[in-house]
């Protein structure tokens, strides 16, 4: 669901990076559920897998969003350089105030604008950090639940046996040549 919130909010502010990221968690987790409901280990490593890339695509957001180590958020980034659109957080923040100015520059085409924010209780990259950072907590929790999932069907592959069928026959032993027939009803004279 925080996956599917964060799908929406990104739409609005026309971010392809973090849709397409998004979309592809919202379809692991659904792999990943249906791995655990179905009995199949290989859909929820999967899943653990895809957790870990999401965490580090989360850290990097988190990064990008600070401006930690060269990063900018006024670059082009989020949208695959196709657009100038920005987070929908930056003009629709907690309290913010959106005003639209035009600008004063001659040779600037009249329809365009310029928006001002001000008066904001929460600056729109904190926004992004804290969904980033409650990503990265679902997701560890996630993980470990994956991790705890995959470790009992384990264990409980371990210990399947067919009725009657393993226990006169070790998988370690090759199989014997002939197998003795017994009779169920003695044959009567």
């Amino acid at each position: 669901l925080a996956a599917l919130e964060r799908q929406i909010f990104d739409f609005l502010g026309f971010q392809w990076a973090p849709i397409l990221g998004n979309f592809l968690q919202i379809i692991v987790v659904i792999l990943g559920l249906f791995g655990t409901i179905q009995f199949r280990p290989r859909y929820i490593v999967v899943y653990t897998v895809w957790t870990a890339l999401w965490v580090t695509w989360n850290v990097f957001i988190i990064c990008f969003y600070l401006e930690v180590g060269g990063l900018s958020k006024e670059t082009d980034l989020m949208t695959f350089n196709i657009s100038m659109h920005r987070s929908w957080w930056r003009e629709h923040g907690p309290g913010c105030i959106r005003r639209v100015v035009r600008p004063s520059a001659p040779g600037i085409l009249e329809d365009y604008s310029y928006v001002s924010v001000t008066g904001c209780i929460i600056d729109f990259q904190y926004l992004e950090v804290i969904h980033s950072a409650i990503q990265i907590l679902l997701s560890l929790v996630g993980f470990v639940y994956a991790c705890y999932v995959i470790s009992i069907f384990m264990e409980e592959e371990d210990s399947f046996d067919f009725i009657g069928g393993l226990d006169t026959y070790s998988y370690r032993q090759p199989p014997q040549e002939h197998v003795e027939l017994k009779p169920v009803k003695p044959v009567g004279k």
